[in-house]
């Protein structure tokens, strides 16, 4: 029974966050990308304070460390990630950006080993992260005479948007502070939707009055805010214990198989070629980095 429902959460869990891509597309068509992302933290991080509040002692920081870590989370794991992503999915279908956004877990195996010299990673890991990088490179297809064309800079903020993640993912570890994971969550995306919101403010993003009349404007952000953000960490913090990172970075991988389904059905979005081959090789950096993992995972070595 608890393999069943452990599958069970993770298939909701990667139709939740794989959902989450065609969900922005949508808004995006109704809301400035910051401002979307501001208002979709607004809502999830008083759901996730709330939430903290009832289920840990510890409900907010106290110690410095604590603040510095809930301050990474804020500017990159939210902030940064969410803005690049928002702004460069304006131009770039939501399948791609869920492949593409697939890679932050190899680029995280990166920086950890770039910020802990003394833990270098081995030829084959170094081979997995550039086989990760060269998938990235198929999608974004970059034209050396024209490397500033709108499509493959959409793509590419996407990809900054990964590598934020990944970066703030290690920073996050790095720091020694004993917050609860619940805690530190909920506080960053409060400090994000700020940070989001002073952006937007910068850029005197438009917002029309008229976007809340639209059901479908208000149903991606419903979807982002309380199903992607709200439920989908709840559900994430249960599998984190259950399984592990390893097995839950598996969800990247998974996520965007649903975006293309969804995108296919709602938005006639067509998943090419290339992307399918981006993803290949993304998919195949990770086995490559996280092999030794996988395998005592999968029980192949003890």
């Amino acid at each position: 029974m608890i393999r069943y429902r452990n599958l069970g959460l993770f298939v909701a869990l990667a139709t939740l966050w794989g959902g989450a891509f065609v969900a922005i597309s949508v808004g995006l068509s109704y809301f400035p990308p910051i401002l979307f992302a501001a208002f979709r933290y607004d809502i999830a991080g008083i759901l996730m304070l709330g939430y903290a509040a009832v289920v840990v002692e510890r409900w907010r920081p106290r110690e410095p460390v604590e603040w510095g870590q809930v301050a990474v989370g804020a500017v990159l794991l939210i902030a940064a990630y969410h803005a690049f992503l928002f702004v460069g999915q304006q131009r770039t279908p939501a399948a791609t950006a869920a492949v593409l956004v697939s890679l932050s877990p190899v680029l995280s195996t990166g920086f950890a080993r770039l910020l802990v010299p003394a833990d270098a990673l081995s030829p084959v890991g170094v081979v997995g992260v550039l086989v990760g990088l060269a998938g990235v490179a198929v999608i974004v297809q970059p034209d050396p005479s024209n490397l500033l064309a709108a499509d493959a800079v959409s793509k590419a903020l996407v990809f900054c948007a990964a590598a934020a993640f990944a970066l703030g993912s290690v920073l996050t570890r790095r720091l020694d502070a004993t917050l609860p994971i619940e805690t530190m969550e909920a506080w960053s995306m409060l400090g994000g939707a700020v940070v989001l919101h002073l952006v937007s403010l910068a850029l005197d993003e438009p917002l029309e009055p008229a976007t809340w009349s639209h059901p479908e404007a208000v149903g991606a952000l419903a979807v982002l805010a309380f199903g992607a953000s709200a439920v989908g960490f709840l559900i994430y913090f249960d599998l984190l214990d259950r399984l592990g990172a390893v097995e839950i970075n598996m969800v990247s991988y998974v996520a965007p198989i649903v975006t293309a389904i969804v995108g296919w059905l709602y938005l006639d979005e067509a998943v090419d070629v290339v992307t399918l081959a981006g993803f290949g090789l993304i998919a195949v950096g990770f086995v490559l980095v996280k092999r030794r993992a996988i395998r005592r995972e999968l029980s192949w070595e003890q």
